[in-house]
């Protein structure tokens, strides 16, 4: 497998998670106008400056009535007027994409500086309906029609497939729901940093064990959230000459050492049937992960310091410590009694609250999840920074493991 070109990680911010924005009475280009000049900022570059612009979204046309995502990207300066722009959707995936096509032009030269931001707006309607809206990231008229909340549906499915094949105790999902609730309490952008505190604290607890779907509980799932994240990625040209003029020295610039894309069968019965006689339970996930290990240079899991993972359910955070090798196939259960993926633990995973403490606005989580990489391997992720991190992993899935993407991230 060729090594890529690198492509270098200048800066990145996010919006706040904790925020409704149409309590606020805000539009999409109030978010995005925030996340991509704060990150200009960040990085000391002027908006003249970026060449091309790709925009994760999965439901904008749904939630908001609002299409041609990308073109909001011209409306954040005037000076950006004319700039090429796309808005590229994945579900749950949907920024992993956008970080794709904007690193797969830098690798190709057809430009040197990007800008990436993935973008949802999730609040504008009741449950019932949000959680039809997301089941078009499923197979709609097979798996989602007529289904209430079918995605923690499916991923209790992904447990009972565990429970089946290895055995699957609660407590162990409830010990992943515990600690990302508890690392988001560190993290002053995450949208649960202050449900467990004050008054009505008492209330939210008790929620937390209510049933939802199967096996899955109300902690066991990601947060419905508006939000909005960028990142800025530059060729090594560019990044050489603006680490120059920062007094930066390149080798200290972290970039995305290496990716992996995959896209497994579409249904979930499907995916089970493909992987009955593989250790793994969704292969194509494991496939993405090593792919992104092989472009890095990297042996495996062992190498890498900490780990932002999808887990839009337990059960996928449960899926991915075997999927990544923390453990042998079967035996996530061990990295979970023995404190490795805590904060402090041998492998931290979602350091930064991830999906279910710190939100998961769906188009936009791949582009967050990179800027926690970005901050973990800089050392800006202030109270929940793992200690001496200088490489990171990713794993962003779309659908119920459908659209696969892995990413390592370091100097």
């Amino acid at each position: 497998m060729a090594k890529p070109a690198p492509v270098y990680i200048l800066s990145g911010t996010q919006t706040d998670f904790a925020r409704n924005w149409l309590k606020e009475g805000t539009s999409f280009l109030v978010p995005i106008r925030e996340a991509v000049l704060n990150s200009l900022t960040a990085a000391n570059v002027e908006p003249r400056e970026i060449q091309s612009a790709h925009v994760g979204n999965f439901g904008a046309e749904l939630y908001t009535h609002q299409g041609h995502i990308g073109a909001f990207m011209v409306e954040v300066d005037p000076v950006l007027r004319g700039l090429p722009t796309a808005r590229h959707e994945a579900a749950c995936a949907s920024g992993s994409i956008a970080i794709l096509a904007a690193s797969a032009e830098i690798e190709a030269g057809r430009y040197d500086l990007e800008c990436v931001v993935g973008i949802e707006q999730m609040k504008t309607v009741d449950s019932v309906t949000g959680g039809d809206y997301l089941g078009t990231a499923a197979w709609y008229e097979r798996e989602s029609k007529g289904v209430e909340y079918p995605f923690p549906k499916l991923f209790g499915r992904l447990g009972d497939e565990y429970d089946k094949r290895f055995g699957l105790k609660d407590e162990h999902l409830a010990r992943i729901a515990a600690i990302n609730f508890a690392n988001a309490r560190r993290n002053p952008q995450a949208q649960t940093r202050e449900w467990f505190v004050g008054p009505g604290s008492e209330q939210r607890e008790a929620k937390m064990g209510q049933p939802v779907a199967g096996r899955l509980r109300v902690r066991d799932c990601s947060q419905v959230t508006d939000g909005a994240a960028a990142l800025i990625l530059a060729s090594e040209r560019y990044a050489a000459q603006w680490a120059k003029r920062n007094g930066k020295r390149l080798d200290a610039v972290p970039r995305i050492l290496g990716w992996g894309h995959h896209t497994a069968p579409f249904e979930f019965d499907a995916k089970v049937a493909e992987s009955r006689d593989n250790p793994y339970v969704l292969p194509h996930a494991r496939s993405a992960i090593l792919d992104a290990f092989e472009r890095a240079g990297i042996a495996g899991v062992a190498q890498v310091n900490a780990i932002e993972t999808h887990d839009c359910f337990t059960t996928s955070e449960y899926m991915a410590i075997d999927h990544f090798g923390i453990t042998p196939p079967g035996q996530s259960w061990r990295a979970i009694e023995e404190g490795q993926i805590e904060l402090g633990g041998k492998m931290p995973i979602n350091p930064s609250g991830g999906l279910i403490g710190g939100g998961h606005p769906v188009g936009c989580t791949g582009v967050r999840q990179m800027l926690d990489c970005y901050r973990q391997v800089t050392g800006q992720a202030g109270d929940y920074q793992v200690a001496g991190a200088k490489t990171c992993a990713m794993l962003n899935i779309g659908g119920s493991g459908t659209t696969c993407c892995a990413f390592v991230v370091g100097c």
